[in-house]
């Protein structure tokens, strides 16, 4: 979870390191320039640097990014391509497949980075050196440069493509089925516009040293690690090496997830006050893990721990704020609210993702659709107003506190150093690695435009051809939106990496522009949202082969071609999964295919495409309060910010409110499970072992971090292709799966949700809510 990051924070982390750099100084190859002496008002930067040598100024760049180049270093070699590619395929496929399965997991970046370097060593080793088309098959040995290739290549790749869950929508809320060429077209529409986005703002977000981006300086750090004998900190620290503990623990983790994931699953809802008095209902509502609270505190599943992110790589600082919000909005105000009847809450479960009508039952849609997917408002008013549980509602106004939290505390405690490095962005001098990096040939502008003019005739395409009912001026309108924030946007989180997000305000503009048009909202709301935060993405990832320098060139080719390949991938693992998997998507599917990110998508188009903001927010709906949230987000970081000015050295420093307010932004689809437990790890791991033993922790935190979730990837993947998906999952079912060790937690009120509720409707009161909508 990006996280806002305070000035003291700032140099905090990675500062303590000893500068890679340092191992470098001399070799023979190396360029190597000296900075001229300028004048910085900025307080954040090392002056004693610009005169002692040609470094950043910047001490957390230091730490993390060496100052010499070899131009000669192989790049763009068969060897990183293959590698490359075999890695985009791979872990864009395998994580859509897990996308959808809930506790999911995620092949982050760092696995890519970490398994790909042996592989290129092995290629260097064995594969034999003959010539294909000109270009060496084994150049000699495994580069950083390759390895940053390859890594680029798989991180572009990562994340299952935002439009995908449109596709999955439309398929299980609206019963439409859309051809691969519309789903094709809309993935590669909202893929690649941000990109050709984010190459044309490059130089206001890359080249300018004061752009730091913090996210990368730990890829950096494991670069340098991996390719060199010595790193940041590390020094003469014996233990075994980082492949060798990686192998270790991802192997241990790949075995022992076999018993939560399927030999003893109880041991992933370790709902444990729940199995005491299993029909008790507000125990189970306070300490039930699926439908409840979560006050049950533990799991032994990595893949609950880490389902919103490993708490390997999140600050303590960051945690410690999210589980302060956690707590006080999830265990404190919602069971104030819901056993007050706020908003009607006691007629459903206290936490759940779904949406229901004024009957208890899951809101069904296709009553208030007309044929063409838009909204009858007589037949809505026939039926009944959409209800969410207490916890959804929450998580709602908690996003619209985010919004105006993120941007007010910016404006107080950043104002200064963004106007600085915002001007600076424009005229500063360039530091050691622009100039490096200006050797290389850098990627014309038509080259951006030429893509992004492509991407807009496929988007035009998919929303014409295939009757969206989505106007091409809303489509400009979301494009210019994404335009307007990218800079300023990416300038905050190049400098507090923090990013605002802008799906509540698309989805705002598009519900009140066109209401009742639920696929023209989801729609809007991606190529607005996902093509600002797609831009960012690249951006990122331009300026982690700034830092490694990467020529641009093979840089826009390998982004490019990966995002095609993985967009390509991921509709069709999403497409064999909705054919070959039994009840693919329902809330009960037996091998945890319940697609929690699809419902949440699904439920927001209902609330914001079919009935719309206007019937759900406006003064007189049930759910007005919320709106009340944009001002709490206003006005708490301004009080803050006056008590810091008054006691500077106050706990107050410590709190930081967009933090607070957007860090559980993942509920739902995750629960309390998974942020109780996230934040105890966390606290362990960047609290106490980072401070009692910061040798071991600089060498092995990350990657234990990578090692856990490639093990559990590993397992899942065995365990359903081998045991589950064979023989309709009838493997073990009366010797394993039958055990108490796999029933327990279900035989609870909280996964009856039909009875996790306080209040049952009757014969003579057949409905709740109000009486007129």
């Amino acid at each position: 979870m990006a996280a806002v990051v305070d000035e003291q924070h700032t140099t905090g982390s990675i500062s303590d390191e000893k500068h890679a750099s340092d191992l470098e100084k001399g070799e023979e190859g190396k360029v190597h320039e000296e900075i001229p002496i300028a004048e910085f008002d900025d307080p954040n930067i090392d002056k004693n640097a610009l005169t002692l040598e040609d470094d950043s100024p910047y001490p957390e760049v230091r730490s993390a990014v060496a100052n010499t180049d070899d131009p000669s270093m192989p790049v763009s070699t068969i060897r990183a391509w293959v590698i490359g590619m075999i890695f985009a395929i791979i872990i864009s496929g395998l994580n859509q497949f897990f996308f959808f399965r809930f506790p999911s997991v995620t092949i982050g970046n760092l696995v890519a980075q970490l398994l790909s370097y042996p592989l290129g060593r092995l290629w260097a080793k064995f594969m034999p050196n003959v010539r294909i088309f000109g270009a060496q098959l084994n150049p000699g040995p495994f580069c950083v440069k390759e390895h940053v290739l390859a890594t680029i290549m798989a991180t572009v790749a990562g994340g299952s493509a935002y439009a995908t869950d449109i596709v999955a929508v439309q398929r299980v809320y609206y019963n439409q089925t859309p051809n691969f060429s519309y789903q094709w077209f809309i993935v590669m529409s909202t893929q690649m516009l941000g990109f050709s986005i984010g190459g044309i703002a490059r130089r206001f977000l890359v080249q300018p040293p004061s752009m730091i981006w913090p996210a990368n300086l730990v890829n950096c750090a494991l670069f340098n690690t991996l390719h060199h004998t010595q790193y940041a900190g590390i020094g003469n620290r014996g233990g075994m090496s980082r492949e060798r503990f990686f192998f270790i623990a991802c192997g241990a983790s790949a075995v022992w997830y076999f018993f939560p994931g399927y030999i003893f699953s109880a041991l992933s809802y370790f709902s444990w006050v729940c199995w005491i008095a299993p029909n008790n209902v507000k125990v189970n509502q306070m300490f039930g893990y699926n439908s409840g609270l979560g006050m049950s505190l533990i799991t032994f599943d990595w893949s609950q721990i880490a389902y919103i992110g490993s708490p390997l790589a999140t600050p303590w600082w960051a945690e410690a704020n999210i589980a302060v919000g956690f707590v006080f909005f999830f265990w404190f105000v919602a069971p104030i609210l819901y056993y007050k009847n706020v908003w009607y809450s006691q007629y459903m479960p206290i936490s759940t993702r779904g949406s229901y009508d004024n009957r208890g039952k899951t809101y069904n849609v296709t009553r208030i659709l007309k044929p063409d997917a838009t909204i009858d408002i007589e037949a809505y008013k026939a039926y009944s107003p959409l209800f969410i549980s207490t916890t959804f509602a929450i998580s709602y106004g908690l996003s619209f506190a985010s919004i105006t939290s993120t941007l007010t505390h910016t404006f107080l405690f950043f104002r200064k150093q963004i106007w600085v490095q915002s001007r600076r962005a424009m005229h500063e001098q360039p530091d050691i690695h622009a100039r490096l990096m200006s050797r290389y040939r850098q990627v014309p502008d038509w080259w951006y435009a030429v893509i992004f003019l492509t991407m807009f005739v496929f988007g035009i395409i998919s929303i014409e051809v295939y009757h969206t009912q989505m106007p091409v001026w809303a489509f400009i309108l979301c494009l210019i939106i994404a335009f307007v924030y990218v800079i300023p946007i990416g300038m905050i989180q190049a400098i507090t990496n923090q990013q605002v997000g802008l799906n509540v305000i698309t989805e705002l503009i598009i519900g009140y522009a066109l209401p009742g048009h639920p696929v023209s909202m989801m729609l809007f709301k991606t190529w607005g949202y996902i093509t600002m935060a797609q831009a960012l993405t690249f951006t990122s990832d331009f300026k982690l082969g700034h830092y490694m320098k990467v020529p641009p060139r093979p840089m826009f080719w390998c982004q490019v071609a990966a995002t095609m390949v993985a967009g390509t991938v991921q509709l069709g693992v999403q497409a064999w999964m909705f054919t070959n998997i039994e009840e693919m998507c329902a809330p009960d599917q037996k091998d945890g295919f319940i697609c929690p990110s699809t419902q949440v998508f699904g439920t927001a188009s209902i609330i914001w495409g079919v009935i719309g903001p206007g019937l759900q927010f406006s003064h007189g709906q049930v759910y007005y309060g919320l709106v009340f949230f944009f001002l709490l987000g206003a006005i708490l970081p301004a009080i803050a910010y006056l008590i810091h000015l008054k006691w500077p050295n106050s706990f107050i420093r410590y709190v930081n409110f967009p933090v607070i307010f957007s860090g559980t932004g993942l509920i739902p689809p995750a629960t309390a499970v998974n942020y109780v437990s996230w934040a105890i790890v966390g606290f362990i791991f960047q609290y106490v072992i980072r401070r009692r033993h910061f040798s071991w922790w600089t060498k092995y935190n990350y990657v234990l971090s990578a090692a856990l979730d490639s093990g559990v990837a590993i397992s899942i993947v065995l365990i359903f292709f081998c045991l589950q998906f064979p023989q309709n999952g009838n493997i073990g079912l009366n010797t394993i799966q039958a055990w108490w060790g796999n029933t327990v937690y279900l035989n609870t009120v909280d996964f009856d949700k039909a009875h996790a509720r306080l209040r049952f409707l009757t014969p003579e009161n057949p409905t709740f809510g109000p009486t007129h909508w």
